[in-house]
């Protein structure tokens, strides 16, 4: 009894002191133009820097400023944000597209934002002033605001204060949008869907832009390369890829292996080549492990969580207890059967990412840790 209450109160313990891992950015104080610097940050770290939010960018900040000794100088510092030659319609939050609901004039257009009417999608000039929806994580709500402002402005109040402008995943959503339209009398809003040309070295689906004002403005046609500038608080710049400054390199913390191996199998190929199978012990690592998902070509990826029989719990394979838990419907209960085949933990690849339990001899995907 006494062994048991110290096992509890330990693993109490280990839970509180559980810390989340993050994406680290390195700024390189050496100057090289875009291409150079993302050649160095590819063979060094991970990739020149991406940025999915204004968390990421306050880190990248924070990381620019500690090398440079704050420095007062106007600086701009490399990221990985390219100009391509294809222009895409994207969620402001990140959502993929899979629903759209355009009016008659469909969606041609090749830099537009998108603004909802009559429940009806049209595109118009980012600059135009109108109303806006944002999106609310914590409350889950839609808010209109009154203001009427141009796009990027309505995306920038709505980062500040709410979550972002709204994404509009399916038919519901579009009917509780407009819904709340007509009951508040407000025929148009901006919506957070827009297109752009612009990718992430790193070939991730970030849609998180922070462009100064009037940027990007591909002045002289030849500015296909993205800077932060430190005098306007890491506000984007597009600048000539030939221009020669400091950069940001950043080194994933996560990384999704596109492997079909058995649970035991991952196991031993994170600790060979990485540090461990991920501990998804904490909101913040379920958030980044759904954002290294979306490229697995299995239903769900092993995660380092498995069911220890003879204590009867799910326990972490670093002896973590589960603290953090976000088990889909009938997943994640005690086994009163040890003699059946050893089962572990795995996250869904698509919908909300929830956890499943699944015998440890299926062939998954899976995510490592690096740290």
């Amino acid at each position: 009894m006494a062994q048991t209450l110290y096992f509890s109160i330990l693993l109490i313990a280990l839970c509180s002191l559980s810390e989340c891992i993050q994406r680290r950015y390195h700024h390189i104080n050496m100057k090289k133009n875009w291409t150079e610097a993302q050649r160095y940050c590819r063979e060094k770290y991970t990739d020149l820097a991406t940025v999915n939010n204004m968390n990421d960018m306050n880190q990248l900040m924070k990381r620019i400023n500690h090398s440079l000794l704050m420095s007062s100088n106007d600086v701009f510092v490399w990221i990985g944000l390219m100009r391509s030659s294809v222009h895409e319609w994207k969620w402001s939050l990140g959502d993929p597209v899979k629903y759209t609901n355009w009016s008659n004039g469909g969606s041609n257009g090749p830099v537009d934002c998108v603004y909802m009417r009559d429940g009806s999608w049209h595109h118009q000039s980012c600059n135009t002033n109108m109303r806006f929806i944002c999106y609310n994580e914590s409350s889950k709500r839609f808010i209109i605001d009154g203001s009427s402002v141009s796009w990027r402005d309505a995306q920038r109040f709505c980062r500040q204060h709410h979550t972002d402008l709204t994404s509009v995943r399916n038919q519901t959503e579009n009917q509780q949008i407009q819904k709340i339209m007509n009951d508040t009398n407000i025929s148009e809003v901006w919506i957070g869907l827009f297109s752009d040309s612009w990718e992430w070295s790193d070939e991730s689906n970030s849609t998180f832009r922070y462009w100064g004002l009037n940027q990007p403005n591909k002045n002289g046609s030849s500015e296909d390369c993205t800077a932060v500038r430190m005098k306007e608080q890491g506000q984007m710049h597009d600048l000539s890829c030939s221009s020669y400054l400091t950069f940001v390199c950043h080194e994933d913390n996560l990384i999704l292996i596109q492997m079909n191996l058995s649970w035991s199998e991952a196991l031993r190929y994170c600790r060979e080549n990485h540090v461990d199978l991920v501990s998804v012990d904490s909101e913040e690592i379920q958030f980044m492990v759904t954002k290294v998902i979306h490229q697995s070509s299995t239903e769900a990826v092993w995660m380092g969580l498995h069911y220890y029989c003879q204590m009867n719990l799910w326990i972490w394979i670093r002896g973590d207890d589960v603290c953090y838990q976000n088990w889909a419907p009938g997943n994640g209960t005690k086994l009163m059967n040890c003699n059946t085949e050893h089962r572990a933990g795995a996250v869904q690849s698509g919908g909300d990412h929830l956890w499943i339990s699944r015998p440890q001899s299926h062939k998954l995907n899976f995510i490592c840790s690096r740290y």
